[in-house]
């Protein structure tokens, strides 16, 4: 039984389903449950589950979620507590539906791991956008009391299914929220930039195993690792073919994970961005900006929409985790840093519920007082409200990793700023390491840790004598050498506590708040990749050599009194994946005397823009 526990809440805590606690008893009394199976064009048939309300005296939207995690729990009989996107939106009355996609679960057909997208589908082909076509048709002839209008919402992996769902061109889709939605696999969860995170590692088996007809049961079953230090279990796996004990050939996704290391066709058809053109239902994207697992994802996708479509498009990101805006946790904190008082609830009751009352109940008629983009500051606490994302009143500000550790506005073409990297003694990605499925608190770790290593270099300014806003995406523009052929570049935005810094009640024991290093964003560069990631090319050793990515957007202010710091680093770790600094052609099938200990230089005129408002 033990065991079972286990498993069940390391698969919630990967999926954001420990979200608010809807009242079961409420539920089982104002709501009717109907399990249907759903016909496909091409004959294959998907379990959805419809929660009705059992007031019958007026008509209701449907809001659906289509998830690869689960109806649960099966049987008419069988309420689970949460079936809406929020409490509000379930007491005031709405027809809910929870469908298994295709190959999951109790629905038929084969599982295909983000299915890519088929543009103009003849006879039977079928996508996501067709089965959610299928679906909504089904649903506004079958359902009762409906008012016919539907409105999808999703979290994480079922955000992505909401995304899709834009694809479908139903004309009964009036309002979309893909929320933590995952856009492309090379950089949302399992890859950023081209790097592997290692730390993803144990979903594999989630999304891995195959399985040949509907069950109510989980068909996959976690590797037993023996351990719960999740450094050394890694370090001990080294290179990444020791993983191959664990996950045989029967892991789909294991295998596609090694023959695909590269951003080639495999992982280009399965990025849904470049099809989200001429969208026509009002879109809301959410996210979170310390989540762990999807920020580029909300990000790129309200970008793309709002470039090639002329629809009602709307971005809410608050001071998160994975899915904590669908919580009720009064104190919103991230590890050890607190952020504010009931955001998740007055999110869900004056944005989220608006949103959807707007589009599904109130036809789209008069306004709705949402501003275009709702970004939280994560240094002042408070919530900013944007004509257009990123804000158009930032300047660009740029500041150079110089000599003695500063942080100049002056760059120092000349120096040079070196330290030595060693795959046997990679740099822990936070103190407090635990054999987690996905680690979350990082985001917002104290980083002094990491500012005491030889292999860390740290740049910082003075004491700012006022505060300091920065508001949009942070761009590295690093001028490096290295000694090998290979390397990984990393870079994190650090706010600098001051001495005098109160700490909160979410402050772990052995941590105090002054001098804290809470990292503000982060970010990392598989260096081969540094010109484009399906090509892969090594370093020229001793060669001065660009290497330009994006650190995902920021909205935070550092306080007069505090400090803007930059580490650069090579190694993160289990975090990422280690490169062997010896280039390869596949880093997943690199043996172990390609892992070299290597010097890695940053020059004085590397560069970090930032967008700031003054």
């Amino acid at each position: 039984m033990k065991k079972i526990t286990q498993v069940c809440t390391l698969l919630f805590l990967f999926i954001g389903i420990t979200m608010i606690a809807q009242d079961l008893e409420y539920v089982k009394a104002h709501y009717d449950k109907k399990e249907v199976m759903i016909e496909m064009r091409d004959g294959i048939k998907l379990h959805t589950t419809i929660y009705s309300p059992k007031d019958k005296s007026k008509k209701y939207p449907m809001l659906m979620m289509r998830t690869p995690y689960s109806c649960k729990p099966y049987g008419e009989n069988a309420f689970k507590n949460r079936i809406g996107p929020n409490e509000f939106l379930v007491k005031e009355g709405n027809i809910f539906v929870h469908q298994d996609v295709r190959g999951r679960w109790n629905s038929e057909g084969v599982y295909d791991n983000m299915r890519p997208y088929i543009p103009n589908k003849k006879g039977k082909q079928i996508d996501e956008a067709s089965d959610t076509y299928d679906t909504i048709e089904w649903l506004v002839n079958n359902v009762e009391n409906t008012n016919e209008n539907v409105g999808i919402w999703g979290i994480s992996y079922p955000g992505f299914y909401a995304t899709y769902s834009l694809l479908s061109e139903h004309p009964a889709l009036k309002a979309v929220s893909p929320q933590a939605c995952i856009s492309d696999f090379f950089f949302d969860d399992f890859h950023h930039n081209g790097a592997y995170l290692l730390s993803y590692w144990r979903a594999t088996a989630v999304f891995g195993y195959m399985k040949d007809e509907p069950t109510k049961e989980a068909w996959y079953k976690f590797p037993e690792l023996g351990t719960e230090d999740q450094y050394q279990f890694f370090l001990e796996h080294e290179p990444l073919t020791s993983l191959d004990s664990f996950y045989k050939e029967d892991n789909v996704f294991w295998q596609q994970l090694k023959d695909h290391s590269s951003y080639d066709e495999f992982w280009q058809k399965r990025n849904i961005l470049p099809h989200l053109k001429d969208i026509k239902p009002a879109v809301m994207i959410v996210g979170g900006l310390f989540d762990a697992e999807d920020l580029y994802g909300p990000f790129q996708t309200y970008k793309q929409i709002e470039k090639t479509s002329n629809n009602y498009n709307t971005i809410v990101y608050g001071p998160w985790s994975h899915g904590d805006w669908a919580r009720s946790d009064v104190r919103q904190a991230i590890g050890n840093v607190y952020f504010g008082d009931n955001l998740s609830r007055d999110y869900q009751q004056n944005v989220e519920t608006k949103f959807f009352n707007h589009f599904l109940k109130e036809d789209g008629k008069g306004e709705l007082d949402l501003p275009e983009a709702q970004m939280y500051d994560t240094g002042s606490n408070t919530w900013d409200s944007f004509t257009e994302w990123p804000a158009k009143a930032a300047t660009q500000k740029t500041m150079y990793l110089g000599a003695d550790q500063i942080l100049s506005e002056n760059a120092a073409g000349d120096f040079e700023n070196t330290f030595t990297s060693d795959p046997k003694k990679p740099v822990p990605y936070s103190e407090d390491i635990k054999m987690v499925f996905t680690p979350r608190k990082y985001m917002t770790d104290d980083q002094r840790f990491a500012a005491r290593r030889p292999d860390v270099l740290v740049f910082e300014t003075e004491v700012l004598e006022e505060d300091m806003t920065l508001s949009g995406p942070i761009k590295a523009k690093l001028q490096v050498a290295t000694t090998g052929t290979d390397a990984d570049w990393i870079v994190k935005v650090i706010d600098v506590f001051p001495a005098d810094a109160e700490d909160f009640e979410e402050t772990q024991e052995y941590l105090k708040m002054g001098n804290y290093f809470m990292m503000v964003r982060s970010e990392v560069m598989r260096g081969r990749f540094r010109n484009d990631f399906s090509k892969p090319e090594p370093f020229k050793p001793n060669t001065k050599t660009p290497v330009n990515f994006e650190l995902q957007a920021v909205n935070h202010t550092f306080k007069k009194g505090h400090k803007l710091q930059i580490q650069v680093q090579s190694t993160w770790f289990p975090l990422l994946d280690l490169n062997p600094q010896t280039f390869v052609p596949n880093i997943y099938k690199a043996k172990a005397e390609d892992f070299k200990k290597h010097e890695h230089t940053i020059y004085g005129d590397s560069a970090i823009e930032f967008s700031v408002i003054e």
